[in-house]
């Protein structure tokens, strides 16, 4: 377990899109801050107490008045980040707590130190992540398809943990709104020449996590946003 005093990430800013999680969002918040003393959450027009979870937990809140998307709420955190000062490392991480900090902070470290742009989590290089069979077969064949499309070579083309350095934020723009922003961001990799890696990361699918019918949903999404733009 990593433990870090919050000035070495100084330079470093979590983008956390957020819709309708207010039973876990402020804890989410307060640990990452432990960490990361700068956290955006965007949240894209959640109807119940998500913005005051988030704040109590530390979070810089910007609201969209309608849910609009993942997508949407990753640019519009990625632009707030960009314009801080001091801002060098940009981490999009989930609200509802299946990212684990100690990932995010073994990614922002190899930004650092190797010459890369971006680092993208990856479920599949080691054996932690237990995604269940479904969602696993049908991110292969995201995987398959990003290749062949983008000639960019992920083991996991759909994790939303990444950590981009302040290259591949200013150059990345997400156009797709909802669950086909993953796909649009491989796109980018690839046509603006960015220097990726891919990082073992260990994705958490809590009870909550479940309770919400995303795993199952999201597949179905992905699949339909991958074959139909």
């Amino acid at each position: 377990m990593h433990t870090h005093k919050t000035p070495e990430f100084d330079d470093t800013w979590l983008i956390v899109p957020l819709y309708n999680e207010a039973t876990v969002v402020q804890e989410v918040v307060r640990e990452a801050r432990k960490t990361f003393p700068h956290i955006v959450c965007v949240d894209d027009g959640s109807s119940d107490h998500s913005v005051a979870e988030a704040l109590a937990g530390g979070a810089v809140v910007v609201r969209h008045p309608i849910n609009l998307g993942q997508g949407a709420a990753l640019q519009t955190g990625i632009d707030f980040a960009l314009a801080q000062p001091s801002a060098e490392y940009f981490v999009t991480f989930d609200s509802d707590g299946q990212h684990r900090v100690e990932d995010a902070v073994d990614m922002v470290q190899r930004l650092r130190t190797e010459p890369l742009d971006i680092v993208i989590g990856s479920r599949f290089l080691d054996g932690r992540t237990k995604a269940g069979f479904i969602k696993r077969i049908v991110l292969r064949l995201a995987v398959v398809f990003e290749r062949i499309s983008t000639g960019v070579r992920l083991t996991d083309a759909h994790n939303g943990l990444r950590a981009l350095n302040r290259t591949a934020a200013t150059a990345i723009r997400i156009q797709q709104n909802r669950m086909a922003h993953a796909s649009e961001i491989v796109g980018q990799i690839g046509r603006h020449k960015l220097r990726y890696a891919e990082q073992p990361v260990h994705i958490i699918y809590t009870d909550y996590s479940r309770s919400k019918g995303q795993s199952l949903w999201n597949s179905v999404n992905i699949l339909s946003e991958l074959f139909i733009k």
